[in-house]
């Protein structure tokens, strides 16, 4: 009996994913058609892409909350390049990323080196990028992109729109990153006890560092795939994003706790996000209700992380 309802926990995400197809179809008959799931993947892949860096960012016990903020810089950076400068858009999309990789290891150097908590520094970092990305572009739209850049965001691979393989193939990097690399297990193992790993020989600055690299770098692919699909740079374009983010993740069952979590789950997370807000503009609940339903589930989450923990630590002590 026991493993049977540790079973079902490991797929509870999957069993909850499941259900809530079943329905929404049965609430709308236009639900599970083949352009409204692909629709739903595609909507997904932004905030999606971007989870994946906060996954390693939550495994290590932190908060990046400045991934909103980077999203919309990298929008008005990349957008600058092209338009204002006429720079080649793979030229201006390889300096707009390595800008965010950049951001994402100052974010990891002094939190790691000056020992400042996570969420001061990329609260800091949110508003200060926030605040750069509107005068950079004097708070105006910038737009007239190249046609081979806006195949990024809008393009197809046959019937596949393109930013869902993009998204296919980050969480298989970030998959083989966590799994498969000693990085991944550096991870895991700052996030279950940093002191440990310090005492173990694991260099915690410099992982620290590397994962807000990447959580910034992830973030930069996001503002990208947002940036080409829209057509349009604006500077409050992810605004909020860190909130769907880190709501995908938590979902995907990442301990807030860190130390533990999939990043397969995590995808399922970002579908089961995708699924509801789809499903409630098809049932057609407000903006402010949907807002107050992804809360709802964020707590839920959350809380549910917080009793395993508990659980966990009384079986301990037990033991």
């Amino acid at each position: 009996m026991k493993k049977t309802i540790d079973i079902v926990r490991s797929r509870a995400i999957y069993i909850f994913l499941f259900i809530m197809l079943i329905f929404f179809s049965i609430m709308n008959s236009n639900f599970m058609t083949a352009n409204n799931l692909l629709n739903v993947a595609k909507q997904v892949s932004i905030f999606g892409i971007a989870s994946i860096g906060m996954t390693y960012v939550i495994l290590l016990g932190g908060i990046d909350l400045s991934t909103g903020s980077l999203i919309s810089l990298v929008n008005i950076i990349g957008a600058y390049f092209m338009v204002n400068l006429n720079m080649n858009p793979w030229l201006a999309i390889a300096i707009s990323l390595i800008i965010s990789a950049a951001i994402g290891f100052a974010n990891g150097w002094i939190i790691a080196t000056i020992k400042m908590p996570p969420l001061i520094v990329t609260f800091a970092s949110q508003t200060i990028f926030g605040g750069l990305a509107y005068i950079i572009c004097n708070g105006r739209p910038i737009s007239r992109f190249d046609d081979s850049f806006l195949k990024i965001g809008q393009g197809y691979l046959g019937k596949i729109p393109i930013p869902i393989i993009i998204m296919v193939i980050c969480f298989a990097v970030g998959a083989f990153i966590l799994t498969k690399t000693y990085f991944g297990r550096y991870f895991y193992a700052l996030g279950g006890n940093e002191e440990a790993s310090e005492l173990s020989g694991i260099n915690v600055k410099r992982i620290k560092y590397l994962v807000y690299s990447l959580s910034g770098f992830f973030a930069g692919i996001a503002g990208i795939v947002m940036l080409s699909r829209a057509n349009t740079g604006q500077p409050n374009a992810g605004l909020g994003y860190e909130f769907d983010v880190i709501t995908c993740v938590v979902l995907g069952g990442v301990s807030v706790n860190g130390g533990s979590g999939k990043i397969l789950n995590v995808l399922a997370g970002v579908l089961i996000i995708g699924v509801l807000s789809n499903g409630m503009i098809l049932m057609d609940i407000n903006s402010y209700m949907q807002m107050v339903i992804k809360g709802i589930i964020l707590l839920l989450a959350v809380g549910s992380d917080c009793i395993q923990q508990a659980e966990l630590l009384k079986a301990k002590k037990a033991a």
